[in-house]
């Protein structure tokens, strides 16, 4: 029995694996127990039985199975990492749990696999599922099945998949087990629930019994959709919404879940692919062509039977459709032509999309072949031709279905029009646009005249259709000319059509429309004046050519003219009656008469044809006069043209009368009611005056208003063609210049190019030259709108004409037309036609390429020829393709029906013969120009195989193959290219080459569509095994490509896509599509339509307004300018928008030159800010490429087109380098001019300057580097500061520029990033040089290294990024390049660092190779420069560098910066020549004796010396006041308005001027109100740059240095005292605690740091009521527990432990046992330093309790307690000690112990010397009086630099105006007149009197008054330069000694120079009496 129990000990985990049953049991009963408790999902305990749970479901023994089942239930639904065990779980179920006799464990089996589907496992659920029933035990099956069923039934089939289980479903009810059949009826029942179809489909072919049963319980089952009733974890929420809206007793559980919850699935998707085309019986189209039919009718048969399968596999149908289409055409046996289209039909049926490339050979036979009266015949046919409707789209067939339409045989005309109707029931609007809807209705009205009835119904029927899925709206225009009878009957057709989509017919629009139409009934012939006034167009036929006006102005108007929608519809109807037949009818003389005596003097009508000129001349004026006084409805037109063309008429000889004539003709015109009756009197006798000196000009006018009463299209057509029916050529050529006016007034849309292009034509044959002249410039004016393709209908032309032709069109090139600006008023209610036309996309360029003639050269494509090209013989096939091209060639242009030849082509593309597929290539580009968009109905059958040549071995052939799709995809779009399966079945195929391409050319294309391609998704399988191929270049092509894809389809369907690949391609591919996310541009927008459109010019304003407002949200000060503007602003930037010229538009008739005179850049408000936020927003590429691609050079175009002068554009972009040169001398001249333009534009500016880097052009490379150094030059002038997205996107390519083989070249590039130091921060430049030192070029290595070295003598270590360590290291490998100049410029850059930096550099440049190393110690030695002379040689430069940048206007606006780049320049000028930096040459030194011993003879060697009050030098040196308008002044009078002061102060804080920042920022802080809002964050990066700025040695080198530092000094103060004191305080101490864990950080800055903390503890007395003590004490706290006492008392110094006690103790001493309740902050107090220490303080004070006096609190501020314990000191000087014992630190530890000593006076340190030895004492007493002489003398002299080191660290004045320093720590006050003492010292040593120092004026006065006078006198510059040269002369004599006497040569210089100035000064007195 001990046995048995031993298991009881055992943990949980092993009972479960125990071989004794009971142990088992027991541990899945606790495992169960244990699963119940945990709340936690992610709780690691489920971990622990991750590898049992299969072995739970799969005991051995039964009963312990069931308890292990439960276990395991209740761990998959509670635990995190269930999932993990899904297949074995599962599969384990199906076989071990199912077969089981019990139910209750086939129930829990069921259930564990229902939840691990709950559980988002239902894809592998399934699997193991299916899997199972392959299993021999049918108890398993139904198991399976039964678990299938129950998930469908409660999950639905979106989570459950019926594709698979559809696939088996057949199988199941074939099982001998009846359990299996009746399960899978079940089955077959629930998935009948969810798919109607696919289970129907299917379950065709099994036993008709259970076939019948299934059918009687599907009958049973509800319509309704189903819903699931359980959801996965993820839709939980769904689930409790569900519930709850059920609870509520809604009906509104449905919600809009319907779709998204079941989607349908298409039964085609379901059913396997079959291939028929193997099947088919070999001798198939031997008997096809057999004479008896019953041999054919067998052929057919076999077909019939094949393609009945519901799904084809894709195959090469070609040969088989055209011998099916040989059938239906030409077979004389009607049966055999309905069984052909059975056969059709099921090939349509079967291959859906893929059946679409032979729809267009079909389709025409197909509707030809409805002649055939038996109604099989028709049934069959009317079947086939829509299943092949299906597979194409309307668009595609529309030609041919058009050319029957005007077969003669009416049965035809009907099948025809009712096949139209039943297509157009499948489509929608959007699929059905207007340029597709308007052949058709003009093809079904003339149907609806027919005398046939059946005809007329069937156009009836069609037409109802189109105005039921359109809408009348769109309908109603070409409906204009129907009867009120017809109208109605096509309504009522419409009423009762049903459309496939289920769209609901257009009520709303219906009841508008329809209102007007009973008044049209009025329009008789009597009324005709009144009714004319709108004669305005041609027949509605042409209606539509051209819309070249969408988006132009007319439209517009109409639009808003008209928003009632009737109105506008009644006179639409009207205007259309009248444009056709009820033109105004013509009127008898008598008639005119009558009406004309009506309203004219009867004086008039009676002088009309007197022989004396002059009563004519009477009668015009009272004619004129009483046309002018008449009203348009009472003018009678006609009547009036008659009256003046009555004798004389047109014949009138006296000019004047003929004037009055012509004016009175364009009076009417304008004014009446014109119609074109009476436009046809006048016209003749108008064309022929216009020829007339004296009346051509009024002849022209009358035209002109004819034109707008009538329409220029009309009237156009019967003026040419009168002109050129008569032979003066005078007329002829004016005729032609009047209409080249008139196209550009009135636009070109509708006009009839044919028409023109015959008279042209004769024109330019003329022999008169004025005739030619003038049509050549007609022709120049239509290439405005028509373009290059108007070129091509001259080519046959003569040479000497072609070339003054394409001159003019040269002369028009890149000039947009101008905006329209007549035919706009009365003719709105047409343009609204053209308006709503606009949406079609790609509609304007169509109809230009409609108006050339185009040839029909189908009859040329014989059966021959088409046999030449499939001829076995090479030779024969290349004369059928030269014939081919011969054809093409002649025709020029052609219509798209071309027989056989598709079919002939193809067979070329896959030739063996290399060299014929290059041919046939050459024939498509053809075929796609001369047919122009037609070609699109050829993709499909010729396009799609192009595609495939693309995979070709041969590099030539797949470039043709390339520029061949190209030429195709400009004529078609990419719609049809993308549309069904046949791309995605090209990208399937696994050829490297063809991937490569295919994909380039998708990434190519898919950026500029702007909608998405259906088909599109289908692609993405394959792109991702793309990415996946062996071939990188492949896999480079589909990383390419796959953010154009996401653009299209969304990452979320990309990362859908992705579930169907392995687990571990699925990873890498999400990784590639998270990146592809980040890179993702944004689609294209649709272009504003004026942009495409010729005619555009008022549409984009509409989109105009948005600009205004993003301007007024900037709120800068400085706008303020701009703003009166503001109203003009949206018509300016729809200007620059639209990219159609900038103010070419208006003058396009004014030569070139005169174009070119407004600004060449427009600054377009908040452009350049909208462009980095595009770039930013990834809606546009980002500017980084290795080279540039064509994509980012069109983006740059386009982001200029807006704010750059069009012709600069197009010279900026041309593709000759010497325009690029012109474009760079015209930016030179508008540089100074245009400031504002070119920084508003300088990112486009500078990114263009990138792509000419790449250029290979050295003359426009030089011109660019000139450009560029003018250019930064002036961006400094303007104090501009390069934004990053500017830096980013140009110094880099600017970098690559620097390792130029050519000198010039290096050397410029170099100035240029010179320059840019100036406008962006050296700091930032560093990184960009950095990278440039990786080049692979040695040259560009060497030139950054230089320039980094550079960068780092001028700026210091802080220039170096990300640290100076990293640099350094990143530098220091460059020492062992290959390359010897990468060498020296890196040891000579490391040499640099050591000049500044001392031995730390060895530090900071890590561990080199020992070669390296020595190399580098060698340099070190070799370069004559010690870390020691470097200030010295600093103060030599300084003063010559100085006097040349004081002469410099500049200086006054921006000194450091200026100084920093010249201190560059002479760094620059000096690396690699370190010894000339020493010394002056001779000949450039001042002979001083010479100057002394001058006695003035020679007067104009020398300038007159300005004489100046010298007293004022002599005045102390004080704060100086900024040099850049001092903010004081406006300060005051600005108090008022809060908003612009701070603006104001926060535009003068980021000035380039440290004084005037640092004066702002005072200001800023002089407010309190403002101050206090400084937040925590703030005030700690203002103290850090502060404290920083203080204690950086450059500031040493400033002019004014100590001003500066004072001035800081000063701030600091102002900081402390203004800020809100909690914030300061905490701002403060976390500043200190990161100081102190930073190792860089230098220990002074700390020591600054606890100084303004001591600073604060003196001011607490006053502010400790305002103060929030439980954040200042929340921060010890955090400091306390970053550095605990331990670790404090570590510290070098001990100022850290002493700052934080004194804060403590002086808070405990203001606040008393109070301060206890301020720990609130703290989380856990207990754990605290800081309450223990505060709770001990208070303890000690309660003892200690006013024993001291507030004056010692104040002392204790920087003193450790007199009463700290004597152990710590002890410990704390045994510490020094060790360090002086020490060798590296004996320096360090006796300066640590004067200081000690120097605090406590009274410390004993015997006891520490008593052990040592005598030579150790006295080394140690030896010490302290040396470092003890050196302080003192460093106190007294000051270092050449000229900055203190007292200086340095000297911080916050106290407020009694005393400054507490460094030399004086022990916290006790330092009177003034120590200061006084030490500054008499410092005016000795300078050589000035120290008799005025007595009264000076107090500190805060000497603040506001400027300290040096502004501009330091000649005599004080001599006088300084003296001193200089005198100082680095001496230098010199001594530099020839080693480095010791190097440094005590510096200090006796320095000692020495009081004597010099002294000398110095006496000889200055001597020059300057001599002088006077």
């Amino acid at each position: 029995m001990g046995d048995d129990s031993e298991w009881l000990k055992l943990p949980v985990d092993q009972k479960c694996e125990h071989k004794l049953w009971k142990a088992r049991l027991s541990g899945y009963e606790e495992a169960l127990k244990i699963f119940q408790k945990i709340k936690d999902e992610k709780s690691p305990e489920w971990s622990k039985y991750l590898g049992l749970i299969k072995k739970f479901v799969t005991d051995s023994n039964a009963v312990v199975q069931l308890k292990g089942l439960e276990a395991a239930l209740v761990y998959v639904e509670n635990a995190h990492v269930a999932g993990k065990t899904t297949g074995e779980v599962v599969s384990g179920v199906v076989s071990k749990v199912f077969n089981q006799p019990k139910a209750k464990a086939k129930e829990l089996g069921i259930e564990i696999c229902l939840m691990y589907v709950e559980i988002e496992k239902g894809e592998s659920v399934q699997e193991e599922l299916l899997k199972g029933l392959d299993n021999k035990n049918p108890k398993i099956i139904v198991a399976c099945i039964e678990t299938l069923r129950k998930a469908l039934s409660e999950f639905g089939s979106k989570i459950i998949l019926l594709k698979p289980i559809i696939k088996v479903l057949p199988k199941l009810f074939e099982s001998r087990d009846k359990a299996v059949r009746d399960e899978a009826k079940l089955f077959a029942i629930e998935i009948y629930r969810w798919n109607r179809d696919a289970v129907k489909h299917t379950l065709q072919n099994i036993n008709s019994v259970q076939l019948k049963e299934l059918e009687e319980e599907w009958v049973k089952l509800p319509t309704g959709a189903p819903k699931p009733s359980r959801f996965l974890r993820s839709q939980q929420e769904l689930e409790a919404k569900l519930e709850q809206q059920q609870s509520a007793g809604g009906d509104a559980e449905g919600g809009g879940d319907d779709g998204d919850e079941v989607p349908q699935i298409d039964a085609y998707e379901l059913l396997e692919a079959v291939e028929i085309l193997s099947k088919l019986p070999k001798d198939f189209y031997d008997k096809i062509e057999a004479k008896k039919w019953q041999e054919r009718k067998e052929a057919l048969e076999a077909v019939e039977g094949l393609v009945r399968s519901p799904r084809l596999e894709a195959g090469d149908y070609a040969e088989l459709v055209k011998a099916l289409k040989k059938v239906v055409g030409k077979d004389t046996n009607v049966m055999l032509v309905a069984l052909a289209a059975k056969c059709l039909t099921g090939l349509a049926v079967g291959l859906r999309k893929k059946f679409g490339q032979y729809a267009g050979h079909v389709v025409p036979t197909i509707l030809e072949k409805f002649k055939e009266k038996k109604p099989q015949v028709v049934q069959a046919l009317q079947e086939a031709i829509d299943a092949i409707f299906l597979t194409t789209t309307l668009q595609n067939i529309s030609e041919d279905v058009l050319a029957v339409m005007d077969n003669k045989n009416p049965t035809i005309k009907q099948q025809t029009s009712l096949f139209i109707a039943r297509s157009f029931r499948h489509c929608t609007s959007s699929t059905l646009p207007k340029s597709l809807l308007k052949p058709f209705c003009a093809a079904l009205l003339k149907h609806i005249n027919d005398s046939a009835p059946e005809v007329r119904d069937a156009a009836f029927e069609a037409l109802g259709t189109a105005l039921k899925v359109v809408g009348e709206k769109t309908v109603n225009p070409f409906l204009a000319d129907v009867d009120k009878l017809k109208l109605d009957k096509i309504k009522e057709c419409s009423e009762k059509v049903e459309l496939v989509h289920g769209k609901k017919s257009g009520l709303a629009a219906e009841k508008k429309e329809s209102k007007p139409l009973p008044g049209r009934a009025a329009a008789s012939g009597a009324a005709g004046d009144k009714d004319t006034k709108d004669v305005s167009g041609p027949k509605p036929g042409p209606l539509k050519k051209a819309p070249a006006t969408k988006a132009g102005g007319p439209p517009k108007k109409g639009k808003t003219t008209a928003p009632g929608g009737s109105a506008s519809s009644g006179t639409k109807n009207k205007k259309g009656l009248e444009t056709k037949e009820i033109a105004e009818p013509e009127l008898s003389i008598e008639v005119c008469e009558e009406k004309a005596s009506a309203v004219l003097p009867p004086t008039c009508i009676q002088l009309l044809d007197s022989s004396n000129w002059k009563e004519r001349l009477a009668c015009m004026e009272e004619f004129q006069k009483a046309v002018e006084l008449m009203e348009r409805s009472e003018m009678p037109c006609q009547a009036l043209v008659k009256m003046l063309a009555k004798k004389p008429g047109w014949k009138e000889t006296n000019f004047q009368v003929m004037q009055m004539k012509l004016h009175i003709v364009a009076l009417i015109a304008q004014k009446g009611n014109f119609s074109k009756t009476s436009a046809q009197i006048v016209l003749d006798g108008l064309v022929d005056k216009i020829g007339d000196v004296k009346c051509g000009n009024n002849a022209k006018e009358a035209l002109t208003a004819i034109a707008e009463a009538c329409m220029l299209p009309w009237t156009a057509e019967q003026v040419m063609s009168m002109a050129f029916s008569q032979k003066n050529p005078k007329n002829q050529s004016e005729t032609l210049n009047w209409l080249s006016n008139a196209i550009k007034e009135f636009g070109f849309s509708e006009l009839n190019v044919k028409a023109f292009i015959s008279n042209v034509k004769t024109a330019l044959a003329a022999t008169n030259p004025a005739v030619r002249t003038s049509a050549i410039t007609l022709l120049g004016v239509m290439y405005l709108y028509v373009g290059p393709s108007l070129r091509m209908i001259f080519e046959d032309e003569k040479p000497a004409l072609l070339s003054q032709i394409d001159a003019e069109f040269q002369k028009m090139q890149g000039q947009s037309p101008p905006a329209p600006t007549r035919g706009i008023s009365k003719h709105s209610t047409s343009g609204t036609d053209e308006g709503d036309d606009g949406d079609e996309p790609g509609d304007g360029s169509n109809d230009v390429v409609d108006l050339l003639p185009r040839v029909e050269i189908s009859d040329k494509i014989t059966s021959e020829l088409v046999s030449k090209i499939g001829d076995k013989n090479w030779k024969i096939r290349k004369e059928g393709l030269d014939e081919v091209a011969g054809i093409i060639n002649e025709a020029k242009f052609i219509q798209p029906n071309i027989g056989e030849l598709p079919t002939a082509l193809k067979g070329r593309l896959n030739d063996s013969n290399k060299i014929l597929v290059q041919q046939t290539l050459n024939i498509l580009q053809q075929l796609a120009v001369a047919m122009g968009p037609n070609v699109k109905q050829h993709v499909k059958n010729l396009g799609i195989p192009i595609l495939t040549v693309l995979g070709d071995s041969k590099n030539n052939v797949r470039a043709a193959a390339l520029a061949t799709v190209n030429a195709w995809a400009e004529q078609t779009g990419m719609k049809e290219w993308l549309e069904g399966e046949d791309l995605s079945e090209e990208l399937k195929k696994e050829n490297p080459f063809l991937r490569q391409e295919l994909l380039g050319w998708l990434a190519e294309k898919l950026p500029m569509l702007r909608s998405t391609p259906t088909d599109l998704i289908l692609c993405v399988p394959h792109l991702y095994s793309c990415l996946e191929d062996r071939n990188g270049d492949v896999r480079k092509k589909a990383q390419d490509a796959l953010p154009f894809f996401m653009m299209h389809l969304g990452y979320e369907k990309m990362a859908k896509a992705t579930g169907k690949l392995k687990p571990t391609s699925k990873d890498q591919v999400l990784a590639m599509l998270e990146k592809a996310k980040a890179n993702m541009p944004s689609k294209p927008a649709a272009p504003s339509k004026a942009v495409s459109k010729p005619m555009g010019g008022s549409a984009p304003a509409k989109t105009q307004p948005i600009p205004a407002p993003v301007e007024d949200s900037v709120s800068n000060t400085m706008e303020a300018k701009p703003d009166p503007k503001k109203a003009k602003a949206p018509g300016v930037s729809s200007k620059a928008k639209s990219a159609q010229g900038k103010k070419v538009p208006s003058k396009t008739t004014l030569k070139e030159d005169d174009d070119k005179s407004g600004p060449i850049f427009i600054v377009v408000p908040n452009g350049k800010e909208q462009r980095m936020r595009d770039e930013k927003g990834l809606k546009v590429l980002k500017w980084n490429f290795t080279t540039p691609r064509d994509e980012y050079i069109e983006q740059l175009k386009t982001q200029m087109s807006s704010c750059v002068a069009k012709w600069l554009q197009d010279e900026m972009f041309h593709a000759d380098f010497q325009h690029h040169n012109k474009a760079l001398a015209v930016m030179v001249d508008h540089l100074e001019s245009e400031k504002d333009g070119v920084i508003s534009c300088l990112d486009l500016i500078l990114k263009w300057l990138t792509l000419r880097f790449f250029d290979t052009n050295t003359s426009v490379l030089m011109k660019a580097l000139e450009y560029l150094k003018l250019l930064f030059t002036l961006l400094s002038d303007e104090e501009y500061h390069l934004t990053e997205n500017e830096a980013s996107s140009f110094i880099p390519y600017l970098i690559l520029k620097v390792g130029e083989p050519k000198d010039v070249i290096r050397k410029d590039v170099r100035a240029i990033l010179n320059r840019m130091c100036l406008v962006y921060p050296a700091s930032k430049m560093f990184p960009f040089i950095m990278e440039g030192t990786k080049s692979k070029n040695s040259k560009q290595r060497a030139e950054c290294l230089e320039e980094l070295g550079c960068l780092i003598e001028s700026y210091g270590m802080n220039v170096c990024q990300p640290t100076p360590g990293k640099a350094l290291k990143e530098i220091a490998i460059h020492i062992g390049d290959r390359d010897n100049a990468v060498r020296n410029a890196a040891l000579n850059t490391i040499v640099t660092v050591y000049n500044v930096h001392g031995d730390q550099v060895f530090k900071l440049i890590g561990n080199l190779s020992e070669k390296d190393m020595s190399m580098l110690e060698e340099r070190i030695k070799r370069s004559a420069k010690r870390p020691s002379a470097v200030p010295v040689k600093q103060a030599e430069e300084k003063p010559q560098r100085t006097q040349n940048i004081n002469s410099n206007a500049n200086m006054l606006r921006k000194g450091p910066a200026e100084d920093m780049s010249s201190k560059l320049n002479q760094a620059r000028s000096m690396s690699g020549h370190p010894e000339a930096a020493q010394m002056v040459r001779r000949e450039f030194q001042l002979d001083l004796d010479e100057i002394e011993n001058d006695n003035g003879t020679v007067r104009c060697e020398m300038p007159e010396l300005v004489q100046h009050k010298l007293d004022d030098i002599f005045e102390p040196v004080l704060i100086p006041e900024p040099k850049i308008r001092a903010v004081s002044p406006h300060f005051d009078d600005m108090h008022s308005n809060t908003a612009s002061t701070i603006n104001f102060i926060i535009s003068q804080v980021a000035s380039g001027d440290i004084s005037t920042s640092i004066q702002a920022l005072t200001q800023l802080f002089q407010i309190e109100s403002l101050a206090r809002e400084a937040s925590t964050g703030v005030l700690k990066d203002l103290m850090h740059g502060l404290i920083t700025l203080m204690l950086d040695s450059r500031i040493e080198d400033l002019e004014e240095g100590q001003q500066v530092i004072r001035s800081v000094n000063l701030l600091v103060v102002k900081v402390l005292e203004k800020s809100d004191q909690t914030n300061i305080l905490s701002a403060l101490l976390v500043l200190l605690q990161d100081s102190l864990l930073a190792t860089a950080s230098s220990p002074k800055f700390s020591e600054l740091v606890m100084k303004c903390l001591w600073r604060m503890v003196r001011l607490l007395p006053d502010t400790i009521n305002s103060i929030n003590l439980d954040r200042i004490l929340l921060d010890i706290h955090i400091f306390m527990k970053v550095f605990p006492k331990e670790k404090l008392k570590q510290c070098k110094s001990e100022f850290p432990i002493r700052t934080l006690k004194t804060l403590l103790h002086t808070l405990c001493k203001l606040k008393g046992p109070k301060i206890l309740d301020h720990l609130t902050m703290i989380d856990n107090k207990n754990e605290s330093e800081l309450e223990a220490h505060l709770c001990r303080m208070m303890k000690h004070s309660m003892d200690q309790t006013g024993s001291k006096s507030d004056k010692e609190t104040e002392k204790g501020a920087s003193r450790i307690d007199e009463k700290s314990s004597k152990a710590k000191v002890n410990d704390f000087l045994a510490e020094i000690f060790k360090k002086i014992g020490s060798k590296e630190n004996t320096k360090e530890g006796l300066a640590e112990l004067y200081e000690y000593k120097k605090k406590y006076s009274d410390t004993d340190i015997e006891p520490f010397l008593k052990n040592s030895s005598q030579f150790f004492q006295s080394y140690v007493e030896r010490g302290l009086r040396v470092i003890e002489m050196e302080r003192e003398s460093k106190g007294r002299i000051p270092t050449s630099a000229g900055i203190s080191p007292q200086m340095e660290v000297t911080c916050v004045p106290t407020p009694t105006s005393t400054v507490s320093s460094l030399g004086n720590t022990n916290g006790e006050e330092v009177g003034p007149s120590v200061y006084l003492e030490r500054l008499k010292i410092l005016r000795q040593r300078c050589g000035l009197d120290n008799t005025k120092q007595d009264d000076r004026p107090p500190l805060t006065s000497l603040l506001s008054k400027p300290a040096i006078p502004p501009v330091a006198s000649s005599t004080d510059m001599l006088h300084s330069k003296l001193s200089q040269l005198r100082e680095s002369r001496e230098q010199h004599q001594h530099s020839d000694l080693d480095s010791n006497q190097t440094h005590s040569a510096g200090t006796m210089t320095s000692s020495s120079s009081t004597a010099n100035i002294d000398d110095l000064k006496k000889r200055l007195e001597r020059i300057k009496s001599s002088r006077k």
